[in-house]
């Protein structure tokens, strides 16, 4: 687990941050590719497409934009209808997980900033 500063303690360097944002982009990353990787194997699996076109449904579902091929077996069309709400999820996560740093960041720098008001 990431932990981060104290709002007592000083702001965290430049090199610092960015290799924090890194470790924050990698996570989301991982949980990208994750989510696709379930996908294309339920779309190979229940639907019995190629491992392409398995990659580009799931992509396109991923991704927001729906699927490309029809979805033919009732198993498909549950793992598509429960596929679609998952990665819908994945996406707010992977989001959250990214811009994580940045909103700390912020935070941090708005609190010291009133520490210093309230000092002088």
């Amino acid at each position: 687990m990431l932990k981060y500063e104290h709002k007592n303690k000083p702001l965290l360097s430049w090199p610092a941050f960015l290799g924090r944002l890194a470790k924050h982009f990698l996570g989301s990353a991982f949980l990208i590719f994750s989510a696709l990787g379930i996908g294309v194997l339920g779309y190979h699996d229940l639907e019995n497409l190629p491992w392409v076109d398995s990659l580009l449904n799931a992509s396109m579902i991923l991704g927001g934009m729906g699927p490309v091929d029809p979805v033919k077996t009732m198993a498909g069309k549950l793992f598509a209808s429960f596929y679609a709400l998952f990665s819908g999820i994945v996406f707010l996560v992977a989001v959250g997980v990214i811009f994580a740093p940045l909103f700390h960041r912020f935070l941090h720098k708005f609190h010291l900033a009133e520490d210093d008001k309230h000092l002088k």
